[in-house]
């Protein structure tokens, strides 16, 4: 499995365009999120050798712009795309979308199988955002947009779903505005829970990536547009 990070508020290659927001191309024809701005999400996926045109999946975690904001250019390059979109979507955005796309799947609060080896948390509050699931067999991933019903939270749902450990979590963590302490309980309890890879960015905040990084060490997998993780 391959996550290439094409969208951050961080840098790991100086060469691509970096703004507030988070977007994940997973193997080559997955795209999770859209960051905020579509242009310059077209020209950094572009610049790391992907074809848009190919994209078979576009998944969208929740409605804040940070994450939607791309949609539009995605699907004016690609009109063959099934979308997966959470129902706290605007429904006339969502009835738009599907004119503009192969398919639409609404996903509600149920957590469900998408198809092969992805699922979804079904959405969760508050903000009303749902999270990929990947079973890898032994173990799960979980890839987020903003956590806003808590990182740890969508690690356990993410654990109910599969049935088994979930060993990597990668995406926005959303614990910018969250005291030293309130990180540290949070470290530990994904330490509890089995996640024993991390990566986290966008929203997580300088201070929870340090932490995180402290406390994971060789297992921290830093963050940033242009990053790629083979896991």
């Amino acid at each position: 499995m391959r996550f290439s990070i094409v969208f951050d508020n961080y840098k790991a290659n100086e060469k691509l365009e970096s703004f507030w927001g988070f977007s994940c191309m997973i193997n080559d024809n997955f795209l999770f999120d859209t960051g905020s701005n579509g242009r310059a999400l077209i020209r950094n996926m572009v610049k790391m050798g992907f074809d848009i045109e190919k994209l078979e999946y576009l998944f969208i975690s929740h409605p804040h712009w940070d994450h939607i904001g791309g949609i539009d250019s995605v699907v004016d390059v690609n009109r063959n795309l099934i979308l997966y979109l959470p129902d706290s979507l605007s429904s006339l955005y969502i009835r738009d979308l599907k004119r503009l796309s192969k398919e639409v799947k609404v996903i509600n609060e149920y957590p469900r199988k998408l198809f092969d080896n992805f699922y979804s948390t079904g959405v969760m509050h508050p903000i009303g955002e749902h999270s990929l699931v990947i079973d890898e067999g032994e173990f799960g991933i979980v890839v987020v947009g903003c956590s806003h019903p808590g990182i740890t939270n969508i690690v356990k749902r993410a654990k109910e779903i599969l049935n088994k450990p979930i060993l990597y979590a990668i995406g926005g963590f959303h614990l910018m505005r969250s005291s030293e302490e309130e990180i540290i309980e949070i470290v530990k309890e994904m330490k509890n829970l089995g996640v024993e890879y991390v990566t986290p960015t966008h929203c997580t905040g300088d201070l929870a990536i340090e932490m995180f990084k402290e406390a994971y060490r060789e297992n921290y997998i830093p963050g940033g547009v242009g990053r790629i993780i083979e896991f």
